[in-house]
């Protein structure tokens, strides 16, 4: 059989006297569109960190193809690294650059294809993103949901597997928000890609998701399809999906 895309084995990872994540076992398989849930601080955006070695284990192991990366030195990541891309949560565009250049950047950075292959790659993300025309066009110009557009152009530059999307949805209301929830279904289905998703947006998770995994303190509580989430009679999950505190939180404020 092949190997997962991506696979952690007891990971743990702490920060100081907090304990982030706490054994946490997780594959991924080929093709999948796994959004990974909970709460704020739950270890979901350290977790995709640590796919792309910008974070290391405390304890455990994670592997990209088969590959054990967590005790690669610096060097030796980049070619995994090159296989992902990565969407920030606030997008992370270089403000100096316009748009085309900040598309370009990761092909200049990791490839040798001339100034008019690079200018054609920029034209086709661009396009695939729905914004062909504004490689001119300066970060400080765009919407929110532009930004968001133009990081995900440059996110597939290099023709990732595998894609990584830190709260593709933050900050966007929700008709924007339904804008890049199609586009990662686009993607999915045009470049074939797997994809690594955390958001606190339910909507968008069971609408981009093939499988869902609900991170809690530190733990793994729930890995299923949308349907098997959505009729969960596991509490902590069934109130995370609906949005609706418990007594404890609520009697806070009395």
């Amino acid at each position: 059989m092949a190997n997962p895309l991506v696979e952690f084995k007891n990971v743990k990872k702490r920060f100081a006297h907090l304990v982030v994540l706490d054994g946490v076992s997780l594959k991924v398989e080929l093709g999948e569109s796994v959004v990974i849930i909970g709460a704020s601080g739950s270890g979901k955006s350290v977790l995709l960190k640590h796919i792309v070695g910008l974070l290391r284990p405390d304890d455990g192991e994670v592997y990209f193809d088969g590959v054990r990366i967590d005790l690669l030195p610096e060097k030796d990541l980049m070619p995994f690294r090159r296989r992902c891309g990565f969407l920030f949560q606030m997008s992370a565009l270089f403000d100096s650059l316009n748009v085309g250049e900040n598309i370009a950047f990761p092909l200049q950075e990791h490839t040798k294809k001339s100034k008019d292959e690079i200018a054609e790659i920029v034209r086709q993300k661009l396009s695939m993103v729905g914004l062909s025309g504004i490689e001119k066009k300066m970060p400080g110009e765009l919407s929110g949901g532009q930004k968001k557009r133009v990081a995900l152009a440059r996110a597939i530059a290099l023709d990732p597997e595998l894609i990584l999307y830190d709260e593709p949805t933050t900050g966007l209301d929700p008709i924007r928000a339904d804008v890049i929830n199609e586009l990662i279904i686009k993607l999915q289905r045009e470049l074939h890609t797997t994809s690594i998703s955390v958001t606190h947006d339910m909507q968008s998770a069971f609408k981009i998701a093939n499988r869902i995994v609900m991170l809690h303190e530190g733990k793994i509580i729930i890995d299923g399809s949308p349907d098997q989430i959505k009729t969960t009679d596991n509490d902590i999950v069934r109130r995370f999906v609906l949005g609706e505190a418990d007594e404890r939180e609520l009697a806070a404020l009395k």
